[in-house]
Protein backbone atom coordinates (compact mmCIF):
# COMPACT_ATOMS: atom_id res chain seq x y z
CA UNK A 1 0.00 0.00 0.00
CA UNK A 2 1.33 3.19 -0.93
CA UNK A 3 0.16 6.05 1.20
CA UNK A 4 0.37 9.49 1.14
CA UNK A 5 3.26 10.77 3.34
CA UNK A 6 1.37 13.90 5.14
CA UNK A 7 -2.32 11.66 5.70
CA UNK A 8 -2.93 10.15 9.25
CA UNK A 9 -3.31 6.47 7.73
CA UNK A 10 0.51 6.65 6.32
CA UNK A 11 1.84 8.07 10.08
CA UNK A 12 -0.40 5.72 11.74
CA UNK A 13 0.95 2.55 9.86
CA UNK A 14 4.64 3.75 11.46
CA UNK A 15 3.64 3.72 14.71
CA UNK A 16 1.56 0.25 14.62
CA UNK A 17 5.32 -0.89 13.76
CA UNK A 18 6.67 1.07 16.55
CA UNK A 19 6.34 2.63 19.60
CA UNK A 20 9.14 5.44 18.39
CA UNK A 21 9.51 4.94 14.94
CA UNK A 22 12.02 7.53 14.40
CA UNK A 23 14.14 6.24 18.16
CA UNK A 24 13.24 9.95 18.61
CA UNK A 25 14.24 9.20 22.32
CA UNK A 26 17.12 6.80 21.92
CA UNK A 27 19.21 7.56 18.72
CA UNK A 28 22.42 9.54 19.15
CA UNK A 29 21.36 11.32 16.17
CA UNK A 30 18.18 13.10 17.39
CA UNK A 31 19.37 13.67 20.95
CA UNK A 32 22.71 15.96 19.36
CA UNK A 33 19.91 17.56 17.49
CA UNK A 34 17.95 18.17 20.72
CA UNK A 35 21.10 19.45 22.22
CA UNK A 36 21.81 21.50 19.31
CA UNK A 37 18.31 23.02 19.42
CA UNK A 38 18.42 23.75 23.27
CA UNK A 39 21.88 25.28 22.59
CA UNK A 40 20.52 27.48 19.20
CA UNK A 41 17.76 28.61 21.97
CA UNK A 42 19.99 30.08 24.61
CA UNK A 43 18.13 28.44 27.31
CA UNK A 44 15.70 31.60 26.85
CA UNK A 45 12.74 31.44 28.21
CA UNK A 46 9.20 31.73 26.27
CA UNK A 47 5.87 32.97 26.76
CA UNK A 48 3.93 30.36 24.12
CA UNK A 49 5.55 28.01 22.12
CA UNK A 50 3.87 25.87 19.18
CA UNK A 51 5.41 22.31 17.69
CA UNK A 52 3.64 21.15 15.44
CA UNK A 53 4.70 17.26 14.33
CA UNK A 54 5.48 16.77 17.84
CA UNK A 55 5.34 13.08 16.86
CA UNK A 56 6.25 11.43 20.55
CA UNK A 57 6.90 14.37 22.12
CA UNK A 58 10.51 13.75 23.25
CA UNK A 59 11.31 17.42 22.06
CA UNK A 60 7.78 18.81 23.58
CA UNK A 61 9.56 17.42 27.19
CA UNK A 62 12.57 19.51 26.27
CA UNK A 63 11.07 22.48 25.58
CA UNK A 64 8.65 22.68 28.14
CA UNK A 65 11.02 23.97 30.91
CA UNK A 66 11.70 26.54 28.62
CA UNK A 67 8.04 28.02 27.96
CA UNK A 68 5.41 29.11 30.60
CA UNK A 69 2.54 27.44 27.53
CA UNK A 70 3.41 24.54 24.90
CA UNK A 71 1.30 23.91 22.51
CA UNK A 72 1.84 20.88 20.27
CA UNK A 73 -0.04 18.50 17.41
CA UNK A 74 0.77 15.28 15.54
CA UNK A 75 -1.56 13.74 12.96
CA UNK A 76 -1.35 10.53 14.64
CA UNK A 77 -3.31 9.53 17.22
CA UNK A 78 -0.72 7.17 18.46
CA UNK A 79 1.72 9.32 19.04
CA UNK A 80 -0.42 11.84 20.33
CA UNK A 81 -1.38 9.67 23.13
CA UNK A 82 2.45 8.67 23.91
CA UNK A 83 3.49 12.39 23.79
CA UNK A 84 0.47 13.19 26.02
CA UNK A 85 1.82 10.80 28.60
CA UNK A 86 5.42 11.66 28.08
CA UNK A 87 4.27 15.43 29.64
CA UNK A 88 2.05 14.54 31.81
CA UNK A 89 4.08 16.28 34.28
CA UNK A 90 3.81 19.15 32.71
CA UNK A 91 0.36 20.87 33.52
CA UNK A 92 0.96 23.94 31.01
CA UNK A 93 1.79 21.31 27.79
CA UNK A 94 -1.22 20.56 25.26
CA UNK A 95 -1.09 18.25 23.09
CA UNK A 96 -3.74 17.69 20.14
CA UNK A 97 -4.08 15.81 17.14
CA UNK A 98 -4.31 17.47 14.34
CA UNK A 99 -2.90 18.40 11.01
CA UNK A 100 -1.51 21.32 9.26
CA UNK A 101 -4.72 21.01 6.93
CA UNK A 102 -6.79 21.22 9.35
CA UNK A 103 -8.37 24.63 10.57
CA UNK A 104 -6.12 24.62 13.87
CA UNK A 105 -6.12 27.39 16.01
CA UNK A 106 -2.78 28.96 18.13
CA UNK A 107 -2.18 32.67 18.71
CA UNK A 108 0.24 35.01 19.93
CA UNK A 109 3.00 32.50 20.27
CA UNK A 110 6.58 33.55 20.50
CA UNK A 111 8.45 30.74 19.45
CA UNK A 112 7.54 28.14 16.53
CA UNK A 113 9.60 25.03 16.34
CA UNK A 114 9.42 23.38 12.34
CA UNK A 115 11.49 19.91 13.26
CA UNK A 116 11.30 17.51 10.87
CA UNK A 117 8.12 18.34 9.39
CA UNK A 118 8.93 20.67 5.84
CA UNK A 119 10.28 17.88 3.72
CA UNK A 120 6.29 16.17 3.74
CA UNK A 121 5.44 19.06 1.58
CA UNK A 122 6.24 20.14 -1.81
CA UNK A 123 7.74 23.72 -1.92
CA UNK A 124 4.40 25.10 -2.63
CA UNK A 125 2.49 23.83 0.06
CA UNK A 126 5.25 24.12 2.56
CA UNK A 127 5.24 28.03 1.82
CA UNK A 128 1.70 28.74 1.91
CA UNK A 129 1.62 26.34 5.28
CA UNK A 130 5.03 28.63 6.75
CA UNK A 131 3.09 32.07 5.63
CA UNK A 132 0.36 30.78 7.62
CA UNK A 133 2.16 29.75 10.55
CA UNK A 134 4.39 33.15 10.92
CA UNK A 135 0.57 34.71 10.94
CA UNK A 136 0.72 33.41 14.72
CA UNK A 137 3.99 34.40 15.79
CA UNK A 138 4.27 37.77 17.76
CA UNK A 139 6.41 40.24 16.57
CA UNK A 140 10.04 39.31 17.33
CA UNK A 141 9.34 35.67 18.10
CA UNK A 142 11.17 33.05 17.33
CA UNK A 143 11.15 30.52 14.57
CA UNK A 144 13.53 27.48 15.29
CA UNK A 145 13.63 25.39 12.41
CA UNK A 146 15.80 22.06 12.16
CA UNK A 147 15.32 19.08 9.36
CA UNK A 148 17.41 16.20 8.59
CA UNK A 149 20.02 16.50 5.54
CA UNK A 150 19.54 12.48 3.84
CA UNK A 151 16.91 11.06 1.46
CA UNK A 152 14.03 9.63 2.30
CA UNK A 153 11.71 7.93 -0.29
CA UNK A 154 8.78 9.89 1.99
CA UNK A 155 10.24 13.37 1.40
CA UNK A 156 8.62 15.25 -1.21
CA UNK A 157 11.72 17.95 -0.64
CA UNK A 158 15.27 18.00 0.59
CA UNK A 159 16.33 19.57 4.12
CA UNK A 160 17.71 22.29 2.32
CA UNK A 161 14.89 22.87 -0.09
CA UNK A 162 12.92 22.96 3.71
CA UNK A 163 14.92 25.59 4.37
CA UNK A 164 15.64 27.57 1.48
CA UNK A 165 12.10 27.90 1.45
CA UNK A 166 12.25 29.61 4.89
CA UNK A 167 15.02 31.99 3.72
CA UNK A 168 12.46 33.13 1.23
CA UNK A 169 9.75 34.47 3.55
CA UNK A 170 10.28 37.95 3.91
CA UNK A 171 8.87 38.74 7.12
CA UNK A 172 11.69 36.86 9.28
CA UNK A 173 15.39 37.65 9.99
CA UNK A 174 18.04 34.96 10.19
CA UNK A 175 20.00 35.35 13.71
CA UNK A 176 21.65 31.71 13.51
CA UNK A 177 22.50 29.19 11.48
CA UNK A 178 24.46 25.48 12.07
CA UNK A 179 24.83 22.95 8.88
CA UNK A 180 25.43 19.96 10.70
CA UNK A 181 27.04 16.73 8.37
CA UNK A 182 23.41 14.95 8.93
CA UNK A 183 20.88 18.15 9.81
CA UNK A 184 20.43 21.63 9.11
CA UNK A 185 19.27 24.38 11.85
CA UNK A 186 18.28 27.97 11.13
CA UNK A 187 16.60 30.09 13.96
CA UNK A 188 15.04 33.24 12.64
CA UNK A 189 13.49 36.18 14.45
CA UNK A 190 9.78 37.46 13.07
CA UNK A 191 9.81 40.96 11.77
Amino acid sequence: MNLDPTSQDFFEEMYRHSTDPWNFASSPYELSRYNAMMHALNTKHYRHAFEPGCSVGVLTERLAPLCDRVDAMDISPSAVKIATERCTRFRHVEIDCKSLDDSFSVEDIDLLVLSEIGYYFNRDRWRILVEHLLKSVAPSGTILAVHWLGQSKDHRQHGDSVHEVLRSVHSMSLEYSERNISFRLDRWRKL
